[in-house]
């Protein structure tokens, strides 16, 4: 860790014990602009620093700002606690990634269940060409089998426009998306239009609202984002399920 950052770790360190509960200001929620151009700003929430305010922009970005919008902190804001350093700001961006999760509606969902409720679900951004979603998906019996669900949301990985979004289409196209959704992972040929009305553009645009760089990216269920392939064993410790 660098001196820079030892040196505003301590600095808002110090700051942590005062909770801002005042109303967004105006400045920031209706009137912030950079450069001459208006700030499409989506949130403004409080922070455990005084007089600090996180905004959250339409396009994903976030950052924080005095009350006047005139000074802005980019990067993440650490509590110096008794067990170490916590990322307030990874917190604070899990806690907003699982209200957006959730937001979606099961219908629009590839959905992986055993037998049993669940004990846990997590929810995949899934490529069907990604040769480590196909590996993934192999280990979705183990995983329903500890009951831990499976949901499934679009991310085509070379964009909405390409081959991969086609192939999810014609996966929440299909009678049954489940089947479909292990047929083309297997590389098999589906023989359905891609045209129905389908979530795989607008779960895109989510996945890179959301941080989603490729795929598989996992999204446990407090919000945490897990990049790539992890093992059936490993997630059920990951969530505290046990086989």
């Amino acid at each position: 860790m660098n001196r820079l950052l030892l040196t505003a770790t301590g600095l808002l360190a110090g700051l942590l014990s005062v909770q801002v509960m005042a109303a967004p200001p105006k400045a920031l929620t209706d009137d912030l602009t950079v450069n001459g151009e208006v700030m499409p700003v989506e949130q403004v929430r409080d922070t455990p620093v005084e007089g600090l305010w996180e905004v959250h922009l339409a396009n994903g970005e976030i950052f924080y700002s005095d009350a006047a919008g005139e000074h802005f902190i980019v990067g993440d804001i650490y509590k110096n606690d008794a067990d170490g350093l916590v990322n307030l700001s990874e917190q604070s961006r899990n806690a907003q990634r699982a209200a957006r999760i959730a937001s979606v509606p099961e219908s629009e969902q590839v959905i992986f269940r055993g037998d049993e409720p669940p004990k846990a679900t997590i929810h995949v951004f899934t490529d069907t060409t990604c040769p480590y979603c196909q590996r993934l998906h192999e280990e979705v019996p183990a995983l329903n089998d500890m009951d831990i669900a499976v949901n499934y949301l679009a991310f085509p990985r070379a964009g909405a426009g390409s081959e991969g979004a086609r192939l999810l289409s014609q996966v929440w196209c299909a009678a049954n998306p489940a089947e479909a959704m292990t047929a083309s992972k297997r590389g098999e040929s589906l023989d359905v239009a891609p045209d129905c009305d389908n979530p795989v553009e607008s779960q895109y645009h989510l996945g890179m609202e959301l941080g989603v760089q490729g795929t598989p990216a996992i999204v446990l269920p407090d919000g945490r984002l897990v990049p790539g392939y992890v093992p059936a064993e490993r997630l059920a410790e990951m969530l505290g399920v046990n086989g």
